[in-house]
């Protein structure tokens, strides 16, 4: 095997510049991730600042997630267009842009547009990443769903260690230093990439504005409105709905199928998704996976900060065992998918979630520090399995010549499953972060987990590559 100049590179060394190159992408991808756990702790903090409300202070996730929903299939195009390593480094660029004008927010608003140019920088780096794992497995002779399954892992790993990063900087600094952390890490990013990734093959010249301009621009229009007119009704429905938001997203839900179905190239391309059923039923399955962790995730930051009156670096330490066992659960889940295949995998992933989200009833009774982390950590390892088997699903079921953008409709998926889950906790605590507000949200949760096993075990395809 040789290296990028053509000189022979013994199997250790291969192996060894695989597992660097796979480190300095999550140094990239990891980003949107921390960055969604560093805001789950802030956001007690960011009310007070802003003197905002409980549905208010969700923007700040909401802009930052619809965001990456409407982006992260266009950047998955533009990675496969322009090369991934390219796109890649663009993005890392226009996050230190957003850790540099972050903390001059002078209100929630400029705050939820810094988030917003943060969103397009980190909605690079999953689809870019994606599509140079070929090459990169190509050059080890390593697998590459089991390289991108690692990447997801790290990645959610990372997300259940922001609270703990963000505590601290809450604590040490303030809420500013949420953004100022970003830019050397995404320097790190820009720098081990330069070094390690492969470089982007060659391909026929387009301009930029010639990319824009056959973009779906319609397609993507119609789609935000409708997410944003969905989000705006379902945080106001147990006060005051506001039943025309509800038909202003039945309309352009309708709009964008028509356009989607006409537009030659398509924002979602609606008929590749019905063509591929493997393919919707990962994406389904993880967007309600998502709401799941992330409800859980961004509601009880607030309800032990508010209710039981932990100190918000408490409250990041006793998250982390939504992601302690990752380490040690990879190999494990490895090992099962390879024997018994993924969806097996899957039924005991999902199975074991919906249990598991059972124990969040038991904060309601007791916020004592040892259920607390019992209950993350019972949430967190099913979830695990969940994760690494649907990430490698999509690597399954995506067409080879079309990873980029499959990967980028993955992180769509994702974000709205984030989305998904600032809904959850918008109209759990209403009213407030008292016991029964609680119950409230930990039945929703544990409800929407029953149903990712539903999906998992009746949802049958013809794909035996996903069984």
């Amino acid at each position: 095997m040789a290296d990028q100049d053509g000189a022979a590179v013994p199997r250790t060394a291969r192996s060894s510049r695989s597992s660097w190159t796979i480190a300095a992408l999550c140094s990239g991808t990891a980003l949107s991730a921390l960055n969604s756990g560093m805001i789950a702790v802030s956001l007690s903090t960011l009310r007070r600042e802003f003197a905002v409300d409980v549905a208010t202070v969700t923007w700040v996730i909401s802009a930052f997630y619809l965001t990456s929903a409407v982006l992260q299939p266009l950047m998955g195009l533009l990675a496969d267009r322009y090369g991934p390593r390219r796109v890649f480094t663009t993005g890392m660029c226009i996050v230190i842009l957003a850790g540099l004008l972050g903390p001059f927010s002078p209100s929630l608003e400029w705050l939820c547009a810094a988030r917003v140019i943060l969103a397009v920088g980190t909605a690079t780096t999953f689809p870019s990443a994606a599509a140079m794992l070929r090459s990169i497995s190509a050059g080890t002779g390593g697998s590459a769903p089991k390289m991108i399954g690692r990447i997801q892992l790290i990645d959610t790993s990372t997300a259940a260690i922001g609270p703990v990063v963000g505590g601290l900087l809450l604590v040490l600094v303030g809420w500013e230093a949420i953004f100022w952390i970003n830019v050397p890490l995404a320097m790190i990013a820009i720098v081990g990439t330069s070094i390690l990734a492969p470089r982007d093959a060659p391909r026929d010249h387009v301009p930029l504005r010639s990319t824009l301009a056959e973009s779906d621009v319609p397609g993507i229009l119609a789609f935000s409105i409708t997410i944003i007119a969905l989000l705006m009704f379902l945080l106001e429905v147990t006060s005051d709905p506001n039943w025309l938001l509800l038909a202003a997203a039945i309309l352009t839900a309708g709009l964008f199928v028509w356009r989607e179905l006409r537009c030659a190239t398509p924002f979602i391309d609606l008929r590749l998704l019905a063509a591929n059923v493997p393919l919707v039923r990962v994406y389904v399955t993880f967007i309600l996976a998502n709401l799941v962790l992330y409800s859980a995730l961004f509601g009880i930051p607030q309800y032990l900060e508010d209710h039981a009156g932990f100190s918000t670096a408490a409250v990041g330490a006793l998250l982390v065992p939504l992601a302690a066992f990752n380490i040690f659960m990879t190999p494990v889940v490895e090992r099962l998918i390879d024997r018994r295949g993924l969806r097996t995998a899957l039924v005991i992933g999902s199975a074991g979630l919906a249990v598991a989200t059972l124990g969040l009833i038991a904060l309601a009774g007791s916020t004592a520090p040892w259920v607390v982390l019992l209950v993350t950590a019972a949430i967190g390892i099913p979830y695990v399995v969940v994760l690494i088997a649907i990430t490698q699903s999509l690597y399954v079921a995506a067409p080879p010549d079309r990873v980029g953008e499959a990967a980028g409709l993955f992180q769509t998926a994702r974000s709205l499953g984030c989305i998904g889950s600032t809904v959850v906790v918008g109209v759990s605590f209403a009213s407030g972060t008292e016991p029964g507000d609680w119950l409230l949200l930990a039945g929703i949760t544990a409800a929407l987990a029953v149903l990712v096993f539903v999906v998992v075990v009746f949802w049958r395809t013809r794909d035996v590559a996903l069984r």
